[in-house]
């Protein structure tokens, strides 16, 4: 059963309020931390952990924005805020993919291992458990609402634990194996790179614009063919979608003898079933089909 949108908003919204906490507390224990033992790195991470309070902050808003309501300047709502939030945090993304990557090259070709204290290890390591359990929420809240902007925030969370986890291991084994932090690094920055393509290019064509589903299409020319065996056809389907709301139009081909009070009255019954397939608003365009002899005009 599919979710309305206040029960989409909701999760929404629980999910940018526990990773903004989560994200705080995490931002406290890095930091004392941090200073505690003399590691900037920590303290240096710890401000990082901060910051990605601000792509969940993102999150709320968009969801906020997108239940807003219609106004003067924006007839069919701003449901489409929460797929705009969407590429902001799959760009904010992008930029932390192309930092792993860039940071990964400079160990490689400067040989560089990484040593921390016993503390600072174990406090990467809660940070990794923590954010990807962050992050398996928040993908989960992406499966049942279908919001890139939820999917977007797990990958954030996950770069944030694949990197606690690389710090982890590089300590770990860079005595031996110097090379295996940058090599890693590598491959998760090009797998962050990649979940980033996939986000900003979904919702971007959300935005732009996308074909309605042909099953649902073909399954409106089916009925109609059913009810109204006289008509010529319906075509040239468009969806406009709006979050929650969608704008349906479509061609109905009626006889050239047809009167208007008929083809009228098939109009509005097309439109309901255009309706209760697409679950949004529907305008049909009537237009006669010509006879050879006007088409040869």
């Amino acid at each position: 059963m599919s979710m309305t949108f206040t029960e989409k908003k909701r999760l929404g919204y629980l999910e940018g309020y526990i990773s903004i906490f989560v994200n705080l507390i995490l931002f406290f224990l890095k930091f004392l931390i941090g200073r505690k033992v003399g590691s900037v790195a920590m303290v240096a991470d710890a401000w990082h952990t901060l910051s990605d309070s601000l792509t969940s902050l993102i999150v709320v808003l968009g969801f906020w924005l997108s239940s807003r309501p219609a106004d003067d300047r924006h007839a069919f709502g701003h449901g489409r805020a929460e797929s705009i939030s969407s590429i902001v945090i799959g760009t904010l993304l992008a930029v932390v993919g192309l930092n792993f990557l860039y940071e990964a090259v400079v160990r490689l070709i400067h040989h560089q291992g990484m040593a921390f204290s016993k503390l600072a290890i174990l406090i990467f390591l809660v940070s990794a458990v923590t954010k990807e359990a962050l992050s398996q929420f928040s993908f989960w809240t992406a499966k049942k609402t279908g919001a890139y902007s939820l999917r977007a925030d797990a990958w954030h969370h996950r770069s944030d634990a694949i990197a606690s986890l690389l710090i982890v291991v590089g300590v770990l084994f860079s005595r031996n194996f110097w090379w295996l932090d940058g090599l890693m690094g590598i491959g998760v920055s090009l797998l962050i790179l990649h979940a980033c393509y996939d986000i900003i290019r979904g919702s971007a064509s959300y935005l732009m614009g996308e074909v309605p589903s042909r099953e649902k299409v073909s399954r409106v020319q089916s009925q109609v063919r059913k009810e109204f065996p006289e008509l010529e056809g319906i075509h040239h389907f468009h969806v406009h979608n709006y979050g929650e709301h969608h704008e349906v139009t479509a061609h109905l081909i009626v006889p050239g003898d047809m009167s208007v009070d008929r083809a009228h009255d098939i109009a509005s019954r097309v439109e309901e079933i255009v309706r209760d397939e697409f679950n949004g608003d529907a305008t049909i365009h009537v237009e006669p089909k010509k006879s050879k002899e006007e088409s040869s005009d």
